[in-house]
C-alpha cells in the first residue's frame, strides 16, 4: 500500500511546515514540498489519496496509560481491547498502553501473559503494556530484568487501595533499587491509601455516603504527601519516577521541585483533571458516580496551575487513565456507600480532542499539543522514533486533524463501550478526518475502515529523558 497525504501543515512537537507525506507500506518513506518532483513522481503509483487541504497533520496518538477490562470492585471495565482501541482510533490514538496486572502471590510472567491474551488478536490499534508490581518479593524482583529484556520497560506501584495494590514504602524503596538498576521507569499512583482508608470509614461511619465524599475523603494534601514520599524514595534510589494522573497543584509543586533540582522526575495529567471538578461529584441524586475516579476530581481553581505546568513542561505528558465503567449496572454497584463505586472516567476517545482546546483557548500551542500527547510519550515509554513523529522511517500513524470544526461531545456519538459521557453536551472546535495506522487508513471521515486484530504488540525501550 502507497499513501499519499497532501496539501495539510504536517505539525511536529518542534514546528510546522507544509508538506507532503510519502507513505509505503506501514512506514513513512518521505516528507516533501507540495507539488515537487518528489511528490509527482511518487503520486503516479499510488493506492490511496488523502486530502488534508486545510488541515493539520500529525502524528498518531499515543495514550500511555489505560486500563481496558480492568477488573475492580467485583466488576470490570466496560471496553475491550477491541472496543477500547476502536475508540482509540476513531480519536486519533493509534498506540495505547495499557496495564497488565500481577495478582498477590503470583508472577509477573503469569499477569503479563494474561494481559497478552486479552489483547491478542483484539486491537484496532498498536500496544504496548506497563506491569502493575503488586506483589514485591524477591521472585519478582528478578523477574523485572527479564521483563525489561522482553520490552516491558516500566513498573507501576501504589501508594493507594491497602490490601489490592498497595506497597509499602520499603517495598517501593526495593523495587525502585532494581528498577534503577534495570533503567526502567517506575510509575507511582501517589496517594497515602492508609491515610484516606481512615477517612473513608469515618465518613461511611457518620452515614456520609454521596458520591462526593469520594473526593472529601481523598484531600489533595494526602496526594501531594505521597508525592512527595515517592519523589524522596526516588531520590535515594536513583529510580526514574513518573507521577500518574496528577490531578492538582500541590502534588505539581512537589514534582516541580524535583525537576528543578535535576532528578529525573515526571507527571502526567488527564484530561479530567483539566476540565472537571469536584462539583461534578456534587451533582444531584447519584449523577455524581459518574465521575468518581482515583485521584478524584479537584476544585476548580487546580485547572489554571495544571495548564501552566503544561506550558513549562513540568507536567510532560497527557493520557486518560481510560477505565470505564457503565452507570447501570456498574456504578450503580455504589448507591448508599460511595467506597464501593467502580473508580474510573471513559476518555480514550477524546484526549485529543479536549487537549486540542488547550490550542484553541491558547493555554498551549499546537505544537506542544503533538508533544504532550504524543512524541514524549513516544520518548518518555521507549517507543520513539518509531512512534511520535512524522519523519522517514517512522510507522505511518498519521492523524488528518481538521482545526475548525465544531462538534459536541456526547454519548449518543461516541465509540467508547459506556452508557454515559463525562463530557456529555461540551462544544468543542477541532475533529479528527482521517487517520492511518501503519500505513492502513482505519478511520475516514467518521467512518471506521479497519478491522479487529490490525494492532499489534510494541517492544519497548527505555526512557529517553533520562539524565
Amino acid at each position: 500500500m502507497r499513501t499519499l497525504i497532501s496539501g495539510g501543515i504536517v505539525v511536529s512537537a518542534t514546528g510546522s511546515t507544509a508538506a507532503d507525506v510519502l507513505v509505503d507500506g506501514e512506514r513513512i518513506v518521505a516528507l516533501a514540498d507540495p507539488g515537487s518532483h518528489v511528490v509527482q513522481a511518487f503520486a503516479e503509483n499510488v493506492d490511496t489519496r488523502v486530502d488534508a487541504t486545510g488541515k493539520l497533520v500529525v502524528p498518531g496518538g499515543i495514550d500511555a496509560h489505560t486500563h481496558m477490562e480492568m477488573p475492580f470492585g467485583g466488576t470490570r471495565a466496560s471496553d475491550t481491547f477491541e472496543t477500547g482501541t476502536r475508540a482509540a482510533a476513531f480519536g486519533g490514538t493509534t498506540t495505547i498502553v495499557d496495564f497488565a496486572i500481577q495478582r498477590r502471590g503470583e508472577s509477573l510472567r503469569k499477569g503479563l501473559d494474561t494481559w497478552f491474551a486479552k489483547a491478542d488478536g483484539q486491537c484496532a490499534v498498536d500496544y504496548g503494556f506497563h506491569m502493575i508490581l503488586a506483589d514485591v518479593n524477591d521472585q519478582s524482583l528478578v523477574e523485572m530484568d527479564r521483563l525489561v529484556a522482553d520490552g516491558v520497560t516500566s513498573f507501576k506501584l501504589f501508594m493507594a487501595y491497602p490490601g489490592v495494590f498497595y506497597s509499602t514504602d520499603g517495598d517501593i524503596l526495593r523495587a525502585m533499587r532494581r528498577a534503577a538498576a534495570d533503567g526502567a521507569t517506575v510509575m507511582m499512583h501517589a496517594e497515602n491509601g492508609i491515610a484516606i482508608d481512615v477517612l473513608v470509614d469515618e465518613a461511611i461511619s457518620r452515614g456520609d455516603t454521596d458520591p462526593r465524599f469520594h473526593g472529601l475523603t481523598r484531600p489533595e494534601r494526602l496526594e501531594a504527601e505521597a508525592t512527595h514520599r515517592a519523589v524522596e524514595l526516588a531520590r535515594v534510589t536513583g529510580a526514574p519516577l513518573y507521577v500518574v494522573h496528577l490531578s492538582a497543584s500541590g502534588a505539581l509543586e512537589e514534582v516541580t521541585a524535583a525537576r528543578d533540582r535535576g532528578q529525573n522526575a515526571f507527571a502526567e495529567t488527564c484530561p479530567q483533571y483539566l476540565f472537571l471538578s469536584d462539583e461534578d461529584m456534587a451533582r444531584d441524586g447519584f449523577e455524581g458516580a459518574k465521575y468518581v475516579c482515583s485521584p478524584p476530581l479537584r476544585p476548580a481553581h487546580n485547572h489554571d496551575a495544571l495548564w501552566r505546568g503544561l506550558r513549562t513542561n513540568d507536567l510532560s505528558v497527557v493520557s486518560t487513565d481510560h477505565c470505564p465503567f457503565c452507570f447501570k449496572e456498574q456504578k450503580e454497584l455504589g448507591r448508599g456507600d460511595f467506597s464501593k463505586i467502580p473508580n474510573g472516567i471513559p476518555g480514550v476517545e477524546h484526549r485529543m480532542d479536549l487537549v486540542y482546546q488547550g490550542v484553541v483557548r491558547r493555554e498551549i500551542s499546537a505544537e506542544r499539543w503533538v508533544e504532550v500527547t504524543s512524541t514524549t510519550p513516544a520518548r518518555m515509554f521507549g517507543l520513539y522514533p518509531r512512534k511520535g513523529v512524522i519523519a522517514p522511517g517512522a510507522d505511518a500513524d498519521v492523524v488528518v486533524y481538521d482545526p475548525r470544526r465544531q462538534q459536541t461531545i456526547s454519548a449518543a456519538s461516541h465509540h467508547m463501550a459506556v452508557d454515559y459521557s463525562a463530557y456529555e453536551g461540551m462544544e468543542i472546535t477541532g475533529a479528527v478526518d482521517t487517520v492511518v495506522a501503519r500505513g492502513r487508513v482505519v478511520v475516514s471521515q467518521g467512518r471506521y475502515t479497519g478491522s479487529k486484530g490490525d494492532g499489534r504488540f510494541v517492544s519497548r525501550g527505555l526512557n529517553q529523558y533520562l539524565r
